[in-house]
């Protein structure tokens, strides 16, 4: 067979050496090639890490066994040999920047893989990367930002790394690594006003969706997405189904986990109200001032027993996995039935004005109300099947006003009601019924009362307790370092001072774990939790929309006014698919319901991978020992290209 010669770059040999020559025959093995070149560079070195990047077809030739005819690689091919795992600049939610070698060669899941091992971060599948926003080229550069270099912590094996003194073993070998692991691990001291004031803020639901555009593909390498040595990107948290969280094993990625949502607290990317900014506030206030003086998550009394600390860190999110035994237990039972006067407002009948006072039961997954207490055994006004729908809380202690919104999916759109408490304790207990009944779960099942304990918990801590010891004043205590710029602009420091303080009574006698958990806990507890934005144009629709996508759900929101069109459960999904050539995302839905959409601001890879990740999600064990199925992974989000 004859002899050509193929052409490579070396990347040990600097970048004004030229390319070398090497001849080859097309029957030549990818193996068989690398040995000649590093026979013909005459450098002696470990190149295990090494592969061929192919510039032109821009992809990596990893298949030492396949030969040069095989892979189509002909004279004209231009080939660069270089390692594969390179150094990586990465900014973490806490906003620290750490320099790290990461692979390059490898699909991006694998890559987060690497980088959590180093990071000591369990989960890996909750995170991805997201490209920076572009920076302007300022006149006056300031100081430059302090990166954490830890390019030499090993790349280690498949396992997690072993412990020692509480770290992993590779943040003990210097000081300067300790360093690294402490910033990690533990929350940093409350940001300057004027750095939350700089920072870059979506002021509406389409910068919100901008946002989204950023993130990496999954399942295609660095280098295939442009991303060159030592260049920056974001490590953030993607997917909001945070599984098997353990305080004692879990301080980076709790940590971690606390700075994103103090940021978007912050930076206002999810609304809350003033009572919980002031919780929000001195949680904060709480847990900057205990990590002075109790540094280390893992040493609360909670931990030693890790029954308590799993219990108490069961972030209320929506487990739409199969039922358990207990709940086949529960169901055997009669489920109890609540009934109670309530009042009812419902927005789009203009018959109603304002609240009216009716008899309501609650059954099985159902409201019904009637006229009065003595008429409950006829006929309902009208029934209402919860199961499905979106349950909002507006509540203002102050106020005393403790209502329920409730979106109640039809076939033409939603219905809005609302709801109207009398007092905290009625409440809680229609709060949680409603919002197992959403989820398709009874008042028989076995959440049931530890719900209502919850939101009864998460009320007590908003009521302010002026006569207590909030006489204090804390003269240290930076106000607008803990509140979002809204409320910077509303009130004058001394004013907040008094009101974070009334809040800290309420949660200054928690250990840091337990302070970080109610602050992770009241965050998903937030309406607009966990729900990325996407700017879509439905299929037969003129306007552009947007689409919201939860962690078991679809949300269709108008763009004009803001409100839920339409809520599509993953649960009631039979098939989802994209027509690669027209760039068009197709959901098929139990009863026959079809959505098509193709995407405005970002690529609709982004938003299929959000679904099939979010179903990946749901198909985690709860085996604590459980290993990554990273076929399935790719199956589900990499669309045709992954096959």
């Amino acid at each position: 067979m004859a002899a050509w010669d193929l052409t490579v770059t070396v990347e040990e040999l600097g970048p004004e050496a030229p390319p070398l020559k090497v001849s080859v025959t097309s029957d030549l093995h990818i193996g068989g090639v690398i040995v000649k070149i590093v026979e013909k560079t005459q450098i002696k070195k470990d190149w295990s890490d090494h592969a061929l990047w192919w510039e032109q077809k821009k992809q990596w030739v990893l298949r030492p066994s396949w030969t040069l005819d095989k892979c189509g690689i002909h004279a004209d091919a231009r080939l660069n040999f270089m390692a594969q795992h390179k150094p990586l600049r990465l900014r973490l939610p806490n906003g620290a920047t750490v320099r790290l070698r990461a692979t390059f060669s490898a699909p991006v899941f694998r890559c987060i893989m690497g980088i959590c091992r180093i990071l000591n971060i369990r989960r890996p599948e909750e995170l991805s990367l997201l490209r920076p926003l572009e920076e302007k080229k300022k006149k006056k550069d300031k100081s430059p930002e302090k990166v954490y270099d830890i390019t030499g912590a090993p790349v280690s094996p498949d396992s997690m790394l072993t412990l020692s003194n509480g770290m992993p073993a590779h943040f003990a070998q210097s000081a300067e690594y300790e360093t690294v692991y402490k910033m990690l691990s533990i929350s940093q001291p409350a940001p300057a006003p004027e750095t939350i004031a700089k920072k870059y803020r979506s002021s509406n639901v389409v910068e919100k969706a901008q946002v989204n555009s950023r993130w990496l593909d999954s399942s295609r390498s660095l280098m295939q997405q442009d991303i060159n040595e030592d260049d920056k990107l974001i490590l953030r948290f993607k997917y909001y189904t945070f599984h098997d969280m353990e305080p004692k094993t879990d301080a980076v990625r709790l940590t971690q986990l606390y700075e994103q949502a103090r940021w978007a607290i912050l930076l206002e990317e999810i609304d809350c109200t003033e009572e919980e900014m002031m919780l929000f506030a001195a949680l904060q206030y709480h847990i900057g001032k205990v990590s002075l003086t109790d540094p280390q998550l893992t040493s609360s009394p909670a931990m030693d027993d890790l029954d308590s600390a799993l219990q108490c860190l069961e972030l209320k999110l929506d487990e739409e996995s199969g039922s358990s035994g207990t709940d086949m237990l529960d169901t055997m039972a009669p489920a109890p039935e609540l009934h109670d006067y309530l009042k009812i407002f419902r927005p789009k009948r203009l018959t109603l004005k304002g609240y009216k006072q009716f008899w309501f039961t609650f059954n099985d997954t159902s409201i019904s109300y009637y006229k009065s207490k003595e008429e409950s055994s006829r006929e309902p006004i009208q029934q209402m099947n919860l199961k499905g729908c979106e349950v909002t809380p507006d509540v203002s202690i102050a106020g005393q006003k403790f209502c329920i919104k409730l979106l109640i999916p039809e076939p033409d759109g939603m219905n809005e009601v609302y709801l109207r408490c009398d007092n905290e304790q009625q409440y809680s207990k229609w709060m949680a019924a409603c919002r197992l009944a959403s989820k398709g779960k009874t008042l028989a099942d076995s959440s049931y009362s530890g719900e209502v304990e919850s939101i009864e918990s998460f009320l007590a801590m908003q009521r302010t307790n002026p006569g207590a010891a909030s006489a204090q004043t804390d003269e240290s205590i930076n106000t607008h370092s803990l509140v979002s710029p809204r409320y910077q602009k509303k009130y004058k420091p001394k004013q907040l001072t008094p009101r974070i303080l009334e809040s800290y009574q309420n949660v200054a006698q928690l250990s840091l774990t337990e302070a970080v958990q109610k602050f992770l806990q009241i965050w998903q507890a937030l309406p607009d939790f966990g729900i990325s934005y996407f700017v879509v144009r439905f299929k037969g629709c003129r306007k552009d929309e947007v689409l919201g996508v939860a962690n078991n759900r679809l949300i269709r929101i108008d763009l004009s006014v803001g409100d839920v069109v339409k809520t599509w459960r993953y649960n009631t999904m039979r098939q989802w698919n994209v027509n690669w050539d027209i760039r068009q995302v197709a959901i098929e839905f139990n009863g026959n319901v079809n959505i098509a959409f193709s995407c405005v601001t970002a690529d609709c890879k982004i938003v299929h991978e959000y679904i099939g990740g979010y179903i990946f999600m749901s198909t985690r064990s709860r085996e604590p020992g459980d290993t990554l199925n990273e076929e399935l992974f790719h199956k589900l989000t990499g669309g045709h290209e992954a096959l």
